[in-house]
């Protein structure tokens, strides 16, 4: 849902932090989430550390707005569904969440939310879906090799980002 962006961007930034440069995290540098890879693509040319140290609220919302919450189409999907596809875009990619939630509905994973996945969605009970996509987070997170160093707080995030979805479906009633 459209209104639902500011919520869901307050959400996953309190689970992004603020500056890592964590040696085994494969994202590299990350500010708030954004990579100085990610960064460096916004604004068209390599940036520094320390630039991506000052980015600014309104660069952060618009990369979250347009390469994450508008690539998985979130502003089309139910409430609290919105919210975990989002999270698992800014954590995995919006390509590798888009394919999890169509292998849960049951449409052809080619990443991309077209007709056939939004109407595959229509037909879920949203808060099933809720569920059932943390889930599946969880056994991707599993299944990583960095799950060793970070994986507590990946499952950590997605509870949380789960109960939050589900509270969020829950007040939509």
């Amino acid at each position: 849902m459209k209104e639902a962006f500011p919520h869901a961007l307050k959400t996953i930034l309190h689970h992004e932090g603020g500056w890592a440069d964590h040696p085994k995290d494969p994202g590299g540098a990350t500010m708030k989430g954004v990579t100085l890879n990610t960064y460096s693509k916004f604004i068209g040319r390599d940036a520094t550390k320390d630039e991506l140290k000052a980015i600014s609220d309104e660069q952060l919302e618009q990369i979250y707005r347009s390469l994450y919450w508008n690539r998985a189409a979130c502003d089309q999907l139910p409430t609290g569904v919105d919210l975990v596809v989002f999270d698992m875009a800014v954590n995995s990619g919006p390509g590798r969440a888009v394919k999890l939630l169509q292998e849960i509905v049951g449409s052809t994973p080619d990443g991309g939310i077209g007709p056939q996945t939004l109407a595959a969605v229509a037909k879920q009970n949203p808060l099933s879906l809720i569920k059932q996509y943390s889930e599946a987070r969880r056994v991707f997170y599993k299944s990583l090799g960095a799950y060793i160093t970070f994986g507590k707080g990946w499952l950590r995030r997605v509870d949380e980002v789960e109960a939050e979805a589900i509270k969020m479906q829950g007040s939509k009633a």
